[in-house]
């Protein structure tokens, strides 16, 4: 079933102990719609660039199965550009600039043969800008699903709480859980979020893994332990990525799915962070995905005797 990814298709400047870039090829649609098309899903992403944004990084886009006809060209304009610095523990993060150039003004536009998609994944962007797509849509989606971030908290918490109100999955990390609810406990968070409008509820942990939530029933996935993590820079897109990119490749939107879901989408953002950028993502070999979601599944299962009491 088809994709559409809305999210910034941008350039990072990436600053880890382990080296740095320059200006390469970043951006939340970049990086889950690389993800969605390693899975073979029709991916269409919707975003803005400059005219300063090579034809050959499109092409990339394209190579993968994604489309890229509802990417915007402001011809006299300058792509959105973050740079950042990693700190030893590569859990937090500096960031040096934040240019929005064409990002700015971005007011999204579906193209009609986008406008059928069964499956929507709505990138970190404004919320204003969120509920412009799903409102473009005829027919809702068979699943829409939401990532946002503190920022959009801050300052444009009632646009915000309206949008959430109106998708199927929020994915959020835990430190916004927390914000988004004022509740500490990740339990309690995601029951009073799940009473906001959303299904289901994925709260992102980084190297600490992923949680799941729908009603009372709660999912974990860890991380897989990885020996060398080069740059943890769009994981968490890659994990939306193959998150959504499988339940689209399924049809199947339950939760026990989600869970196969889950798995899938973590197994993905491990490639991301052995990288820099989507050099990991672009080395993906096939058989190697299945490979990673192998090794998840010996790490989580064991037989164990009940205690007896």
């Amino acid at each position: 079933m088809s994709l559409v990814v809305v999210g910034t298709v941008a350039f990072d400047a990436i600053e880890t102990p382990f080296g740095k870039t320059d200006k390469i090829l970043g951006g939340a649609g970049t990086y889950i719609g690389l993800a969605a098309g390693k899975l073979n899903v029709d991916a269409k992403i919707v975003s803005v660039i400059g005219g300063d944004f090579p034809n050959e990084y499109l092409q990339l886009l394209n190579n993968y199965g994604v489309e890229t006809s509802g990417i915007q060209i402001i011809k006299e304009g300058k792509t959105f550009f973050w740079a950042g610095r990693y700190h030893n523990d590569m859990n937090s993060r500096d960031t040096l600039a934040t240019e929005l150039n064409v990002l700015a003004d971005f007011d999204p536009v579906l193209p009609e043969s986008y406008k059928s998609a069964k499956f929507l994944m709505l990138g970190n962007l404004t919320p204003q800008v969120q509920k412009r797509v799903i409102e473009q849509f005829p027919e809702r989606p068979k699943l829409i699903v939401m990532d946002t971030m503190n920022y959009w908290m801050n300052s444009a918490w009632d646009d915000l709480i309206e949008v959430i109100g109106m998708v199927d999955v929020l994915t959020i990390n835990d430190e916004e859980a927390r914000q988004l609810s004022g509740e500490y406990s990740l339990v309690r968070a995601a029951r009073k979020i799940l009473t906001m409008g959303p299904k289901y509820l994925v709260i992102k942990k980084g190297e600490h893994g992923a949680l799941l939530f729908h009603n009372e029933s709660v999912f974990f996935a860890p991380a897989l332990p990885l020996e060398e993590v080069f740059d943890p820079t769009g994981a968490g897109d890659t994990f939306a990525g193959g998150f959504i990119g499988y339940l689209a490749k399924t049809g199947d939107i339950s939760f026990e799915n989600m869970k196969r879901a889950i798995i899938c989408g973590s197994a993905m953002a491990s490639f991301t962070v052995e990288k820099f950028g989507t050099e990991g993502l672009q080395a993906m070999q096939n058989g190697d995905l299945n490979d990673r979601i192998r090794q998840f599944s010996e790490l989580v299962q064991f037989d164990i005797d009940l205690v007896e009491e």
